[in-house]
């Protein structure tokens, strides 16, 4: 991998990371942009005890532009775009519109390729290997960042999930507080640690799942699986079979492997409802360790947190859709109309 980082005209950073070492991005950002002034800001709801991000600027993006106009795709000719280059492997830039910026964090977007057409399950595993560099590279860079907590890799994949951008690309959020679903999810660490007397709580979860009916796919270093408790219709979980804090500790032999599971994956979710159905939405969010202090969390460290990634679909059948209503937007009670195993059983029946 090469890593070759520039400036876009407003000042915004820009990263290509290259399949091929001999690559030259020299390429000038030639629009004609002011640079960025952002209004985000945090604010701490008192009785939630969480968060919320104020950021009226984002108001004005780009929304649903013709796939000849995408930001996205490289400048061609005079049609200039956020990526100034004509051609990308993979690319990183600071988002024009983030949620978060200066003390409040950072946002980029990472685009998965050039082709304005594609989508993460038609990379190559080559391909897919880059962008799995490229989202280690940014959460060890972003960590280093004095106000930044966490770092949040995810996808949203299709128009039913919010996207307004056709091109395959997923974000990076750094965050600079822990997130509320982290800090559960450690407070439930530090509370099984404590109850058993060590034990590691994600190991327990991992154990039982290969014990049981779940499972979706299992290689060597990596299994997924439709977890017992799914709060969505088709929900899987991915997780290295040996316990690593976050991205960076991954190892070769488990980084290799990552694509060709991840893929199958993904090509699997494309196919369960079916031959002529659009393809599936989705969102797929990586769950890393923070990288502050966790002394709220009695007795938890980095070490003990299990690196993992959540996919998941709003689609519940073909055709009808999954919406938080009442009960989980209002109470944040999930009500599932897909039974967990039935859910698995589908996804093993869409094998390739």
């Amino acid at each position: 991998m090469k890593k070759t980082s520039t400036r876009l005209a407003d000042g915004r950073e820009l990263i290509y990371y290259d399949l091929r070492d001999d690559t030259v991005r020299d390429a000038v950002d030639r629009r004609p942009l002011e640079r960025t002034h952002t209004t985000s800001e945090i604010r701490r709801d008192p009785l939630l005890g969480d968060q919320v991000a104020i950021a009226s600027h984002r108001q004005g993006r780009t929304y649903h532009p013709p796939a000849d106009q995408c930001p996205l795709c490289p400048t061609e000719g005079d049609r200039l775009s956020e990526i100034p280059d004509s051609s990308y492997d993979v690319v990183v830039f600071e988002n024009r519109f983030p949620s978060l910026a200066g003390d409040s964090g950072r946002c980029e977007v990472v685009c998965f390729t050039s082709d304005h057409d594609a989508s993460f399950a038609s990379l190559t595993e080559e391909q897919a290997r880059l962008v799995l560099d490229a989202w280690t590279d940014r959460t060890s860079e972003l960590s280093h960042l004095p106000s930044v907590e966490q770092v949040f890799c995810f996808e949203n994949r299709g128009e039913e999930i919010g996207v307004t951008l056709g091109h395959p690309h997923g974000q990076i959020y750094a965050y600079p507080f822990t997130t509320p679903r982290t800090a559960l999810m450690l407070r439930s660490l530090a509370a099984h640690k404590e109850a058993t007397g060590g034990e590691n709580l994600f190991d327990t979860v991992l154990e039982r799942e290969l014990a049981d009916e779940r499972i979706i796919l299992e290689g060597e270093h990596w299994v997924a699986f439709v977890p017992y408790a799914a709060h969505w219709p088709y929900e899987v979980h991915l997780y290295p079979k040996r316990r690593v804090p976050d991205l960076l500790a991954l190892d070769e032999a488990a980084r290799s492997e990552f694509p060709k599971v991840y893929l199958e994956l993904l090509r699997r979710f494309d196919r369960i409802f079916g031959e002529g159905e659009p393809p599936t939405p989705y969102i797929a969010a990586w769950h890393q360790a923070p990288f502050g202090t966790l002394e709220e969390f009695e007795g938890v460290t980095r070490d003990d947190f299990a690196l993992h990634l959540e996919l998941f679909t709003i689609r519940r059948t073909s055709g009808k859709l999954k919406f938080l209503a009442g009960s989980e937007s209002g109470m944040s009670v999930f009500i599932n109309d897909v039974p967990p195993e039935r859910a698995a059983e589908r996804l093993r029946e869409v094998a390739s």
